[in-house]
């Protein structure tokens, strides 16, 4: 799998750019920052120009239709609860969304396999024909079976083929200023994130469900044919196979397992705000319906300065140093801020403080596998980080529902599940930065 084919040899030596043998002794007021650095590609990325910017919007598109449709989960999951699905328990409509978030992930070593071998076109143009026509059969769906498969399986499949060409392609062409591109990049994810709630809360009282629907269909293909015709690789395929010792090293690697599961742990917490905050705001907040739909688009709209944020910050500071210090906030702020949210003000406040601190979950993902993975194994940690991940998006909504049912209407139990397992999570995040740089917590890293 790609991020990647055509990125340098990450190696994580400390260096002291600032502070060569032959310069003499440091001076107090000029300190040496302690780096870690990555030496240069033969062929080194633009980092920069028309073509690469142009691969940046292509990606820009992707995720606004992508992430930026699955950040708008909680809409559904409101709608359903309270009309098309009123019959269905909310743990049981949770699959929807739940699979939706699975098969985004699962498939990671899918298309990243098809990447390596053929470059992006192809998951490209199947996977924005499977996303559209999964959304406009759920246009024409009536039943809970229906839903099921066509918004949470189909147009999912879909996603995950335009998700994964996306990320690959921007290391190619982008180097030093790597970290701004998957910023600007994972931002489209943050405006779909504003645009599809608002666009179908706004569309279902007046054309119904089912136009509803189509509409963000049709927006979604205009937005892909964009991204078929901007997107593409700068080199080549390279293609490799990994043999056994490759596949069951990253298994071996203490950091890699330490970040797998800090992911794991992220995603079952990170998404339950993100689904039940809507639901959550009008039944336990007091948040009037009318005022409560826009809540998605307000989390969203945080988010926004928290991905750019998080991913310029990381070319300077480094990916988990960033990663870790908002994925803290995030916890805390379930913790501390949702738990006794008891009022409208409140809410609203929450939504745009947990959707900034939550945007580095995905701006840095990528970027903090690639910081601790060899170049011939970039691409398939990344699909087997995805691939943990999946499981906890599977589960989580669910599990979230039935922690609502058992306490009968409380949501307490639903705010620490996800509040402690973010912080866990970030703790193992976190291990796997110590493990590599020491206790220097002054190390770019």
């Amino acid at each position: 799998m790609p991020l990647f084919t055509q990125l340098p040899f990450l190696t994580h030596s400390l260096s002291s750019s600032r502070c060569d043998a032959g310069s003499g002794s440091r001076s107090a007021a000029s300190p040496c920052r302690e780096t870690y650095s990555e030496p240069k590609p033969t062929d080194e990325a633009p980092d920069g120009g028309i073509a690469a910017w142009s691969v940046v919007l292509g990606a820009w598109c992707v995720l606004f239709c992508s992430f930026g449709w699955i950040n708008s989960i909680g809409t559904f999951q409101s709608y359903y609860e309270t009309d098309m699905l009123k019959q269905y328990s909310a743990s049981t409509i949770a699959w929807i969304p739940s699979l939706q978030i699975f098969f985004m992930y699962a498939m990671g070593p899918i298309p990243g396999y098809v990447f390596d071998h053929y470059g992006p076109r192809h998951l490209l143009v199947i996977g924005s024909l499977l996303h559209v026509f999964g959304l406009m059969m759920a246009s024409i769906s009536t039943q809970y079976y229906q839903l099921l498969l066509s918004q949470g399986v189909v147009s999912a499949i879909g996603v995950s083929l335009i998700f994964q060409p996306a990320n690959s392609v921007i290391p190619s062409w982008f180097d030093k200023k790597r970290g701004a591109a998957y910023g600007i990049m994972t931002s489209g994810s943050s405006i779909g994130g504003v645009v599809f709630p608002i666009m179908i809360q706004r569309l279902i009282p007046l054309v119904g469900f089912g136009w509803a629907m189509r509409a963000a269909a049709f927006l979604i293909l205009a937005l892909l044919l964009v991204a078929n015709l901007t997107i593409r690789s700068r080199l080549p395929p390279a293609p490799h196979n990994l043999g056994p010792d490759a596949l069951v090293q990253p298994f071996k690697d203490v950091e890699m397992m330490l970040l797998t599961f800090g992911f794991l742990l992220l995603t079952f917490g990170i998404f339950i705000p993100i689904n039940f905050l809507v639901v959550e705001a009008v039944a336990a907040g007091g948040v009037s319906p009318d005022l409560a739909q826009y809540l998605i688009a307000i989390f969203n709209a945080g988010s926004l300065f928290g991905r750019l944020g998080a991913g310029a910050s990381a070319d300077f500071f480094g990916p988990y140093n960033v990663f870790v210090a908002v994925c803290y906030l995030a916890g805390i702020l379930i913790l501390a801020l949702w738990i006794p949210a008891s009022t409208t003000a409140a809410i609203i406040v929450f939504a745009v403080l947990f959707g900034f601190s939550s945007g580095a979950y995905v701006a840095l993902a990528a970027p903090c596998v690639v910081r601790i993975s060899p170049f011939q194994q970039i691409g398939y940690r990344v699909g087997l980080i995805f691939l943990f991940s999946s499981i906890a998006g599977l589960t989580t909504n669910p599990i979230a529902g039935a922690i609502l049912a058992a306490s009968n209407g409380s949501w307490l139990g639903v705010k620490v599940y996800a509040g402690v397992l973010v912080l866990a999570g970030t703790t193992l995040a976190l291990g796997a930065r110590v493990h590599r740089t020491g206790p220097k917590f002054m190390a770019v890293f």
